[in-house]
């Protein structure tokens, strides 16, 4: 086995990035043949999400292939290598093993314990499978890693840890509410008919809005969902499908939207959005003013145009209660940067734009000096107090909760800058999971993926001694029927009862004599370091190379119809 992965993640890569090298289904197509194209690769498949972008190979050279894999994600991408390597992962053999398996379980995902990345995996195994670039590795290792998932979400609780990345999109919207009080009667607009905009259709429905509108550029799956939605069971909404170009006119009415599409391009410009919630309020948005507010109280003469202070002057301007000179500017220096404060200080004491209204420039140079004596002997000061924070101008309630689940982005960054419209997208998801709370079960969940990757190394290992075991016990059957042949010249009077005992009888001691060995070295070939068994028996038996070649292609033939049959 010569597994390698290299890829980016939400880990790994800012979302500017991510969202540049998001891969279009023909995009994917052609990554997967061109890999097979190459010379390193002889197995691959693409588990492309909207947070993740990771291509998966069986090598036969570890440099080469990591170089290949990583031009070819960088070539399809559209993002040039020299910007994408920085972000690019690698993972060989039993730690890509690994890493697929924390993937599965949602281990590895920006919400901790998502389930839908199954299906995400399912996809991309289906899609390998149809393209026959899957062989017998890299189904067994994604057919496994399903498996995997599923036990853990069976077996603990770490549904418990996370929730789908609209879930969790959602509860941020509600900033604090529960989401079925949140959304309850609201009308929503769900812009695409996709696997994440359907389950984004479903969870609201779920959570208790009114309506439901879906647009999407084919009409027939707008429709078809718009009717799954309607006659559902544990639901109770009215859900109707229109098209794209609708979508202004739907947005007027809509409390909640939400958007994942395929689309290259911007779906809903901050523009069209602002008209949106104009045409519903009757009144021109507001433009959030990105500026620090400074209370009405004017900076300081000389802050945050002097050179050699070493403070941030700008994002302290107008804090009430403040000294640029004083003990909280100085808290958490190290003594490099205290001496560096000090001098800044010295060149402006006894002139009147420099002074605090809280304190001398005496007082305060007296301070630095002992506080830059303690730096040079604990190395830092510890931190005491901060300055109080800035006030801003609050903004209103939102009239319009935006969720864009799309990479690349479906809806316009500045619309986080519109007065009374809250956007939630992907960058801020990333943001708000950093401080999601992890479940105890994380833990078990990394126990039984840490088991799941011994075993699986295991039964790859063995797999890879069974053409030469099955190659050694075809040549014990032909020196069997050679020599029974031999026997038949010999003594032609035999009949046949006697010819078939003599003959059943060499069959079993040929048998007894392999099953010892045979068992013995498939144990041998599980243990980590086990792969030069094979190559053991080969050179004992003098075995045929081509013989055990022909053996594994057959079999790979045999598994490659059947997992075509599945997809």
């Amino acid at each position: 086995m010569s597994l390698l992965v290299v890829g980016l993640s939400h880990r790994s890569a800012p979302v500017s990035v991510l969202e540049r090298a998001a891969l279009s289904a023909d995009a994917q197509v052609k990554l997967l043949q061109d890999t097979l194209a190459a010379e390193p690769a002889t197995e691959g498949a693409v588990l492309a999400t909207c947070n993740r972008i990771e291509l998966y190979a069986d090598v036969d050279k570890f440099h080469a292939g990591v170089a290949e894999l990583s031009t070819l994600l960088a070539q399809h991408s559209g993002v040039g290598l020299e910007e994408l390597t920085p972000h690019l992962y690698v993972h060989y053999e039993d730690r890509a093993v690994h890493h697929l398996f924390s993937v599965a379980c949602g281990l590895d995902s920006m919400v901790v314990g998502e389930g839908q990345i199954l299906g995400q995996i399912k996809d991309a195994l289906a899609t390998a499978q149809e393209l026959h670039t899957a062989g017998r590795l890299l189904n067994d290792l994604f057919q496994q890693a399903l498996r995997v998932g599923k036990r853990a979400h069976s077996e603990t609780g770490i549904d418990r840890a996370g929730q789908s990345l609209v879930t969790f999109g959602l509860e941020q919207l509600s900033a604090g509410r529960a989401v079925e009080a949140w959304a309850k009667g609201k009308k929503a607009l769900v812009i695409g008919a996709g696997s994440m905009s359907s389950l984004a259709a479903a969870t609201l429905a779920r959570a208790g809005v009114g309506e439901i509108v879906i647009a999407n550029r084919t009409p027939d799956r707008a429709e078809r969902l718009a009717e799954i939605l309607s006659g559902g069971d544990d639901t109770d909404v009215a859900a109707r499908a229109v098209p794209m170009d609708a979508v202004p006119a739907e947005l007027t009415r809509a409390d909640i939207a939400v958007s994942c599409t395929g689309a290259t391009g911007l779906v809903l410009s901050a523009d069209s959005v602002a008209a949106a919630v104009e045409g519903r309020t009757g009144s021109p948005v507001a433009v959030r003013d990105e500026t620090p507010a400074t209370d009405g109280q004017p900076a300081p003469a000389g802050i945050g145009t002097d050179d050699g202070c070493p403070l941030d002057l700008s994002a302290v301007q107008g804090a009430t209660g403040f000294s640029v000179m004083g003990e909280a500017a100085v808290a958490g220096m190290d003594a490099a940067t205290l001496e560096q404060h000090a001098a800044w200080v010295d060149k402006g004491t006894g002139t009147d734009e420099r002074r605090d209204t809280r304190g001398t420039p005496d007082a305060d140079a007296e301070l630095i000096t002992a506080l830059a004596a303690t730096a040079a002997t604990v190395g830092r000061i510890p931190e005491r107090r901060r300055p109080e924070p800035v006030s801003r101008v609050p903004r209103p309630t939102p009239v319009l909760a935006l969720l864009d689940l799309a990479m690349p982005r479906d809806i316009d960054a500045a619309v986080h800058r519109l007065l009374g419209v809250r956007l939630v997208d992907i960058e801020s998801l990333a943001d708000a999971s950093a401080d999601a709370p992890m479940a105890a079960d994380v833990d078990q969940v990394r126990r039984i993926v840490s088991d799941e990757v011994a075993a699986f190394g295991a039964a790859q290992r063995a797999a890879h001694i069974t053409p030469t075991v099955v190659a050694l016990r075809a040549m014990a059957a032909d020196v069997v029927a050679n020599e029974i042949a031999r026997l038949d010249g010999r003594l032609p009077d035999l009949d046949d009862k006697q010819r078939g005992e003599i003959g059943q009888t060499v069959r079993r001691v040929v048998d007894k004599l392999l099953h010892a060995p045979t068992v013995r070295v498939k144990q041998l070939a599980a243990e980590p370091g086990g792969a030069g068994y094979a190559d053991a028996l080969r050179t004992l038996f003098d075995l045929d190379p081509e013989t055990v070649a022909a053996v594994s292609r057959a079999e790979n033939n045999t598994e490659n119809a059947k997992n075509r049959g599945r997809a």
